[in-house]
């Protein structure tokens, strides 16, 4: 049984987000590997409206490059829109228009907060009412950032990433994002990993099977402090995305003598996320960093998960 949202169209927002620690773990049997991740919620936001209809379709905008998004059936919107419809029996559809801020296959999150937009503009529209627990569930099947996209704020994710804690986290933290014309695949970047310990294995400590965050990281946020947050940023993927994309090395090494208290690649890359100590701080590395004619968007975090803006 359902109750129809009272408008015909449904505003859902949710954050993409930064990994300010990845801890990769070794490569299981089943191909894939457990992480351990501190997420933060930052506030470049994917907008997703919800209308009804009889059947699944997707339209795409924004202010990001948006050839490398899908508008068929591979879309993740249309994919947890049809994974809601399945789980909760209803038998409608949707039409979604996805408004992007996030960079696409930037490693910050932005198919993942689409999903997430989508699970709640859906359950709204359809008045379906699902628990938060189930949602969650449902948003796991999508994917490992899916979870946090609905929970937001800063959160500790285990196993494939999904399995989240709450961590405490004091202030706002301020970041400048350079944006790549490129894309990165996840899937490629932690092969390049998987191969770098394979021809390294003489050199380096094997990697646990299962890994965690570092207390010192947990600390940092607890103190809302950005210079002790800037001494344990941390990212696996980092070394292997810079094998696969040389010129990121050049963006960081930018960035760091232009005022950042460091640098990070995001995720899988390739958005290069520079910490720094306040909003002038922000201000001026972007200039910096303009001036080199890169594309700079700054951010701050944490912020909300997904919400329901009108309906």
């Amino acid at each position: 049984m359902t109750t129809p949202a009272v408008s015909t169209v449904v505003h859902a927002r949710a954050p993409g987000k930064i990994n300010v620690f990845l801890k990769v773990g070794a490569l299981l049997d089943d191909g894939y590997h457990d992480v351990a991740i501190a997420y933060q919620a930052v506030s470049l936001y994917e907008d997703v409206r919800a209308t009804a209809a009889d059947d699944f379709s997707v339209r795409v905008g924004g202010t990001v490059e948006l050839s490398r998004v899908p508008t068929d059936g591979s879309n993740i919107a249309i994919k947890a829109a049809r994974l809601l419809a399945r789980a909760t029996g209803y038998r409608g559809g949707v039409r979604l228009h996805i408004d992007k801020h996030v960079p696409v296959t930037g490693g910050m999150g932005g198919g993942s907060a689409d999903a997430a937009a989508t699970l709640l503009a859906c359950d709204t529209l359809w008045g379906t009412q699902l628990p938060r627990e189930q949602m969650l569930a449902l948003a796991g099947q999508l994917g490992s950032d899916v979870p946090f996209a609905l929970t937001g704020g800063t959160a500790i994710g285990t196993g494939r990433g999904d399995q989240l804690s709450p961590a405490l986290a004091k202030g706002q933290f301020h970041w400048v994002l350079a944006l790549a014309e490129f894309g990165l695949s996840t899937p490629a970047v932690y092969n390049e990993l998987d191969m770098h310990r394979d021809r390294h294995a003489q050199d380096i400590f094997p990697a646990t099977t299962t890994p965690s965050v570092d207390a010192n990281v947990l600390q940092a946020l607890r103190a809302g402090d950005p210079l002790m947050l800037a001494e344990t940023l941390y990212n696996d993927l980092q070394a292997p995305a810079l094998h696969l994309q040389p010129s990121l090395s050049a963006v960081l090494e930018l960035g760091e003598n232009n005022g950042a208290l460091a640098g990070i690649v995001s995720g899988s890359g390739p958005t290069v996320a520079f910490l720094v100590a306040d909003h002038d701080g922000a201000l001026e590395l972007q200039t910096a960093l303009e001036a080199a004619e890169l594309t700079v968007v700054r951010a701050s975090g944490p912020v909300h998960g997904a919400r329901i803006l009108s309906a």
